[in-house]
């Protein structure tokens, strides 16, 4: 469950894409490493629906939530948005604010895949 917050988006991106604040609404799917503008992902199924009257899709704030993500991940690794469109990566060396959350689930292999992350932006 998470708590997540409505946002105008540029696109329709679908559930588990990394959102930064940007584009030509109020949030873009992240397109670059570690980026100081991310916002959060398009929430699955969230729990709390705060600003629900607005325009826009459901962006998770906090919670456990599915994630796109691309490369090696492991339970516990810090999450940051990634060059590869929507998607998050592991970065155990982040800047604050830079950090989406931390990997409740892992990934492997190089390729793209889906893990749970305990959204808690840094």
């Amino acid at each position: 469950a998470d708590l997540a917050e409505k946002y105008a988006t540029d696109a329709e991106p679908e559930a588990g894409t990394v959102v930064v604040f940007g584009g030509d609404a109020e949030v873009t799917a992240c397109s670059s490493d570690a980026h100081h503008a991310v916002a959060g992902v398009i929430s699955t199924d969230p729990a709390y629906m705060m600003n629900s009257e607005a325009e826009g899709q459901y962006v998770a704030l906090t919670g456990r939530v599915p994630v796109k993500v691309t490369g090696p991940v492991a339970k516990g690794d810090l999450m940051v948005t990634s060059s590869v469109a929507g998607h998050a990566k592991a970065d155990n060396n982040a800047q604050a604010g830079r950090i989406l959350g931390k990997a409740i689930s892992s990934h492997q292999g190089e390729g793209e895949g889906v893990v749970e992350v305990l959204i808690t932006l840094m």
